[in-house]
């Protein structure tokens, strides 16, 4: 599948940011950058047009902008079908983590119901990435009084001993989201509308990724921007978002070091202070060791 979008100087520097590790050796023509995120390929060019290819590039592609051939009309109606998911009863789960190089990833299945909504929605209540971490902190509490949730912890540790080429990123996320649902759904015996998740692969690649799972829940749909769309989404990212941030500054307390978020070059040289204070292999106890940053750490160091 290959997706075209446009994008402004913004929404460029924005893109050279976040794929600045996954750059591709290769050189395109009259291209910023060609990348690849999992199953797709990104090729930045120079006019500002971008090019997803693979599997799930729609859904890459969303991340950024919309397709050159959707009209502003299509764009509208768009906007009003997805006020159903809404205001509406749902189930929802989100993750955080994935693109952090310190830190668990953690996953979050949460229940609301149409009685939730005015007051999730007067708590501000929107996508993680959207709300500082002083917010996070101050309404995460107030859902979880709320609502009825699920969440799961996957340390660096466990991360690491599972990655391979076999059980990469998305399989670990679909795994998880899985077992969160399943749990909430089976345990809560919720009466939702809607199961929400927000798509990171396609259905069927989804489902793939379960081969083997016992239990498997099913009935979900799947978008793209769901935390924009569903407060359940949205309040299983602030939860996890929460979560995270506890955990996070509880490994800073416990190796003394002030570890950075994210995987940019800035995290290179605290991870060579880990190296340096506790060794390889505590590096590789709470970092996520198949990230890029690896490679650039472990190279500059000499053991």
């Amino acid at each position: 599948m290959n997706v075209v979008i446009k994008v402004n100087d913004e929404i460029k520097e924005k893109m050279i940011e976040y794929y600045k590790d996954k750059i591709r050796d290769k050189v395109i023509p009259y291209a910023v950058f060609q990348a690849q995120e999992e199953d797709t390929v990104i090729t930045l060019y120079e006019s500002g047009k971008c090019m997803f290819q693979g599997t799930s590039a729609d859904v890459d592609a969303a991340m950024w902008g919309v397709a050159l051939e959707n009209t502003k009309e299509k764009q509208e109606e768009n906007k009003k079908k997805d006020q159903k998911y809404h205001n509406c009863n749902s189930v929802g789960s989100d993750e955080v983590g994935t693109g952090d190089y310190f830190g668990p990833i953690i996953v979050t299945a949460c229940y609301v119901t149409k009685d939730d909504i005015e007051y999730l929605d007067s708590l501000g209540v929107t996508d993680s990435k959207k709300l500082d971490d002083n917010k996070i902190l101050k309404i995460a509490p107030e859902i979880a009084k709320r609502i009825k949730y699920r969440s799961i912890i996957l340390t660096n540790k466990e991360y690491n001993e599972r990655y391979n080429k076999e059980l990469n990123m998305n399989k670990i996320k679909a795994v998880m989201h899985n077992k969160v649902l399943y749990q909430l759904i089976h345990e809560e015996n919720p009466k939702y509308d809607y199961i929400i998740v927000d798509e990171f692969a396609r259905e069927a690649r989804y489902y793939e990724y379960l081969n083997g799972v016992s239990e498997i829940q099913r009935d979900i749909t799947f978008m793209t921007k769901a935390e924009d769309k569903n407060l359940a989404v949205a309040c299983g990212s602030i939860i996890s978002r929460y979560i995270f941030l506890k955990k996070f500054d509880a490994l800073c307390d416990e190796i003394h070091i002030p570890l950075p978020k994210g995987a940019g070059k800035d995290v290179d040289a605290i991870g060579e202070e880990v190296v340096e204070k506790y060794g390889k292999d505590k590096l590789k106890e709470i970092a996520k060791f198949n990230f890029k940053n690896t490679d650039r750490i472990l190279h500059t160091m000499i053991y």
